[in-house]
């Protein structure tokens, strides 16, 4: 199948949605081959561009992910005076694909037909993220999805509206600070950024003679010129396409390639200082320094021999004291964690939380991983520590975070955990922008993966384990959005017939504790489901459930559920976000079981047993009674703050299936 333009008899061959399932008629969601300079496929919505290609460099469109070759399909891309146009060609001709404009949810899909389970899977769905939509960050913004914000502007420029950047509507984008001197030499420089998402190249010039220097040569001669980059990556690169006016929808991404852009030279002096007087400077500077590095060496070598064997015999008596033997995790040196963090530099730092920080790292075999650094504040002790080591050693499971090892050095201690490209789930399903991607498929088998991981730490795995501390935070999604259950500081072990305990410290996050807990400092695997029904609701409404008290109910999503519940409208609580991508009786359903975890005394909630069988089947649940926390309780409360401290931890910030309705769209065979 070719889609594009056939210039000789004026052919546009394009894609486009039905207007609904009933109705075949166009609908708003169009796929096409733009013309100009510089073609690119473009996806419109409404009439108005929604997400593009970026330009085609050779190998691949520079804003598409992944590599060129994959084992499904291969492509050809052809532009010339007579045609203009893309074709898949499959390398497999038994395999079945399909290329879906999905109206329901605003994507362009590539299905694939799995002949074992009778069954379409989502092999690639586009726009994949916010920073695939068209111009999320405005003019001259970049768009780094890892980012928080995800959007900044590039070097040499400045938010258009400081009070909407701030606000974090981006459309305004970014304008200069400083002035161009152009024609003035020395004047104007540019900046190389990597990994980008060539700009919309409808205000673009292109030579395909042209090297890399001869273009920054041209684009520095024309005043109007702001970027530049070669037009073909393969081998050393040729070509030259040059931007004019505002750089229109940025992103980094892994398959992008190099763009330069024009800044004055006194953005570069204001951040790198004045370049000839560091030289001078530093001449003088080594001049000195030379006299004085054979003491600094001597010193050098004594300090080191002392420490080695300071160190040495600390690590020796941590290893005796915390039971080191029973720890089966690779152990790192801290020297190793802080060149893999570039010294915790904050730019790799993800996020931070009760516990402290969490890093991005990269080790020397080129390995990502993400470094949970525990802060002297966190309450987290060795005994703690140790316990999370131990636990992570013990457990293995697809929707468990995987843990690569630990440190434990001075007053440090660390956890290595595999990165998670997409972060933990609270980033995504609190987020007004990022959830309008999430759509119902995808937050169900979210819940069905977060439930089976329950259920192997409660019943499958060889220890009984119950977390404690089970929230949207401590769900990690990998770059497939499968969810990944962490951070086991708080979990407990119990005997294989033990299926609760007590305790006299009570820690965890205010919102997802079962009232026993909270009150009375009973825990068991009934309260990891109180949890588990909390975050359902979350997943369900897009709502973060708020801090409890034990006086006012009236303002917190469990609350605001059951009163839906009782009222007989619960359809209510959906995030609107769902409305053209669920079945409201499944969804209504996951509401149902949430309340059912939910409910005030631990005997009448289901176990994860049921819960999984709940959700994934369609026989008939029972009435949920009243939920923890608005049943009015009544104790002595003096005597209870005698006896338990309440401790509330804050959240730590690290970090596909096909829809149940029929899909609104045009389907097209593109092994032709």
């Amino acid at each position: 199948m070719k889609l594009g333009w056939d210039l000789r008899r004026g052919l546009n061959r394009r894609l486009t949605s039905w207007r609904n399932w009933d109705d075949p008629s166009s609908g708003n969601l169009v796929l096409e081959v733009t013309l100009g300079s510089n073609p690119e496929i473009v996806t419109w919505k409404g009439g108005v561009e929604y997400f593009r290609t970026g330009p085609y460099n050779g190998l691949q469109f520079s804003g598409v992910y992944g590599p060129r070759n994959n084992p499904l399909y291969d492509y050809v891309f052809v532009n010339n005076q007579d045609e203009v146009y893309f074709q898949y060609i499959l390398r497999n001709s038994s395999v079945v694909s399909l290329i879906v404009m999905n109206q329901t949810l605003s994507l362009r899909q590539r299905l694939t037909w799995i002949p074992e389970t009778k069954t379409w899977t989502v092999y690639q769905s586009l726009p994949r993220d916010s920073c695939d939509v068209y111009n999320v960050c405005g003019p001259n913004g970049n768009c780094l999805i890892a980012g928080s914000p995800i959007c900044e502007c590039l070097e040499g420029f400045g938010p258009k509206s400081a009070q909407q950047w701030n606000a974090m509507d981006w459309r305004q984008g970014c304008v200069r600070s400083g002035e161009w001197r152009c024609g003035v030499k020395d004047k104007d420089g540019f900046r190389r950024i990597g990994s980008m998402k060539l700009p919309n190249t409808t205000f673009s010039w292109v030579n395909e003679s042209m090297t890399l220097e001869e273009c920054r040569v041209k684009c520095l001669k024309n005043c109007s010129c702001t970027a530049y980059s070669n037009l073909d990556t393969r081998g050393r690169g040729s070509g030259c396409s040059i931007w004019v006016g505002d750089l229109i929808d940025l992103r980094v991404v892994e398959s992008g390639q190099d763009l330069y852009v024009r800044i004055a030279t006194s953005d570069t002096d204001g951040k790198h200082g004045n370049q000839k007087k560091v030289v001078v400077v530093a001449v003088a500077i080594v001049a000195s320094l030379v006299s004085l590095m054979l003491l600094a060496f001597c010193i050098y070598m004594t300090r080191k021999r002392y420490k080695g064997k300071t160190r040495t015999r600390m690590l020796t008596e941590q290893k005796d004291q915390g039971g080191q033997e029973d720890l089966e995790l690779p152990f790192f040196d801290l020297a190793t964690i802080v060149n893999a963090t570039n010294n915790f530099s904050i730019d790799n730092k993800l996020g931070e939380g009760g516990f402290g920080p969490v890093y991005k790292g990269i080790l020397v075999d080129g390995q990502e991983i993400a470094i949970k650094r525990l802060s002297r504040s966190s309450g987290q002790g060795l005994k703690e520590f140790r316990n999370e080591v131990t636990l992570c050693a013990k457990l293995q499971h697809r929707n468990l975070a995987k843990v690569i090892g630990y440190c434990i050095e001075g007053e440090e201690k660390m956890l290595l955990y595999e990165y998670m490209l997409n972060k933990s789930l609270d980033l995504i399903i609190f987020d007004s922008i990022q959830r309008k991607f999430l759509d119902w498929p995808m937050r169900l088998n979210i819940l069905n993966a977060i439930a089976r991981g329950l259920l192997y730490l409660h019943q499958d795995s060889i220890l009984r384990i119950i977390h404690r501390d089970l929230k949207a935070s401590n769900i990690l999604l990998d770059n497939n959005m499968n969810p990944k259950i962490s951070d086991f500081g708080l979990a407990r072990m119990c005997g294989s017939d033990q299926v609760e305990g007590s305790t006299s410290i009570i820690v965890g996050t205010h919102g997802y504790m079962a009232p026993e807990y909270a009150i009375d400092g009973l825990f068991s695997i009934k309260s990891d489901v109180f949890s588990f029904g909390v975050l359902l609701l979350e997943i369900v409404s897009g709502k973060k459930n708020r801090v409890f008290t034990y006086q006012d109910h009236d303002h917190n999503l469990i609350d605001q559920a059951w009163k839906l519940w009782k009222n007989g409208t619960p359809e209510k609580l959906i995030d609107v976000c769902l409305e053209n991508s669920c079945n409201i009786f499944e969804v209504v359903r996951c509401i149902q079981i949430s309340l059912l975890c939910l409910q005030h005394h631990p005997n009448d909630r289901p176990n994860m047993t049921s819960v999984v069988v709940m959700l994934t089947s369609e026989n008939v649940l029972p009435d949920p009674k009243e939920p923890g926390f608005l049943i009015r309780r009544v104790s002595n409360e003096g005597e209870q703050s005698s006896n338990r401290q309440i401790s509330s931890i804050n959240e730590v910030t690290v970090a596909e299936r096909i829809c149940l309705f029929p899909v609104h769209s045009v389907l097209i065979l593109s092994h032709i």
